[in-house]
């Protein structure tokens, strides 16, 4: 990795203390921003995201994706990590941790309101950020966008059902509007985007031009994250000042949740003979989640000041930082994981 690259936790943290000064001192300017929104999908971030993932969506090629089948064993780790485990594994988080560990320390009326947002933000695995993931440990690309497109299509059918079960309700309101504009927006877009930007590009200049293209792209794609962390801690900012025991113990399980579920993902895959430029994606992919549904679900399921929504602000306080350590890891481990006993 290049010296950008390798101190990004460094930029991250600094981006986070940043966006919570500038949230602060210009506030009228966040509310602005965070208004523009099309059901509860903010548009802004929506354009840097594409900023995020489009110079990685150019280095797939469509017709390479049958490819896949000869990985269905990461797949199914993956698959299963993110439905069968990483839910199950959060609501009994909660329960250790919230219901009990940390129950004096937290205000009592919102015990349940906290675990529900944590519910919520497992229950849905990332959708746009694992391709910035990927692309930091040299993941395969089509790999990568077959498990997040057969995962949106799962989250369409399973996220309401396993919610509600683990919530305890008969029934739940999800923000359907929400969820397919978010599929809409952070994969189909910029798969097309950079489907029609990929054949321009060859049928002008060839290979060369596709790799001095990538080559420009790689600081602006990791500086988009960077500002996208800038305007969620600024509109955020308000609710870690005031609460700043809250967030710390809400932090527990949603980091241990993280390491557990990655840490099983890589293992499961190790053990099944998976190349490693699978694992790591598969780890991550399985780690991972989709903020931006939980944190609207969590809004207009108990409301914007509810337990819940502060949950699922946790979670995007926690994931860069948290997420990027997984991707050290699980670089510094490539030697380990791909040692076979002759």
């Amino acid at each position: 990795m290049g010296v950008f690259e390798r101190y990004l936790t460094l930029w991250v943290a600094l981006c986070i203390v940043a966006g919570v000064v500038l949230g602060q001192a210009m506030p009228a300017v966040f509310r602005a921003i965070g208004g523009a929104t099309v059901a509860e999908v903010n548009l802004p971030v929506a354009v840097l995201i594409w900023l995020m993932i489009i110079p990685m969506l150019l280095k797939i090629d469509l017709a390479a994706l049958g490819q896949v089948k000869e990985h269905w064993r990461g797949i199914a780790v993956t698959v299963g990590i993110n439905w069968l485990v990483k839910p199950f594994s959060m609501a009994l988080l909660g329960w250790i941790f919230i219901s009990h560990l940390f129950r004096p320390f937290l205000p009592a009326d919102q015990i349940d309101s906290y675990i529900a947002g944590l519910i919520l933000l497992a229950a849905a695995p990332c959708t746009a950020m694992v391709f910035v993931w990927s692309n930091l440990v040299e993941g395969e690309p089509h790999f990568t966008l077959s498990q997040v497109a057969l995962n949106d299509s799962i989250m369409v059918i399973a996220f309401a059902p396993i919610v509600a079960l683990l919530l305890g309700l008969s029934s739940i309101t999800v923000p359907w509007n929400t969820l397919l504009l978010s599929v809409l927006l952070y994969i189909v877009v910029p798969v097309i985007v950079a489907q029609l930007w990929r054949r321009a590009l060859l049928a002008r200049g060839g290979q060369e031009a596709l790799q001095m293209t990538l080559a420009r792209l790689g600081p602006l794609s990791l500086s988009a994250l960077l500002l996208t962390l800038v305007i969620l801690f600024g509109l955020q900012g308000e609710q870690i000042i005031r609460q700043p025991l809250v967030i710390g113990l809400l932090a527990v399980p949603i980091l241990i949740q993280v390491y557990f579920n990655s840490s099983l993902a890589y293992l499961l895959n190790r053990a099944l003979g998976v190349e490693w430029c699978i694992a790591g994606p598969s780890a991550l992919i399985g780690a991972s989640n989709f903020f931006e549904l939980a944190v609207a679900t969590a809004i207009a399921l108990f409301g914007f000041q509810s337990g819940a929504a502060l949950a699922t602000v946790v979670g995007v306080l926690v994931e860069v930082p948290v997420m990027l350590s997984v991707v050290h890891i699980v670089r510094r481990s490539r030697g380990w994981y791909e040692h076979r006993a002759a």
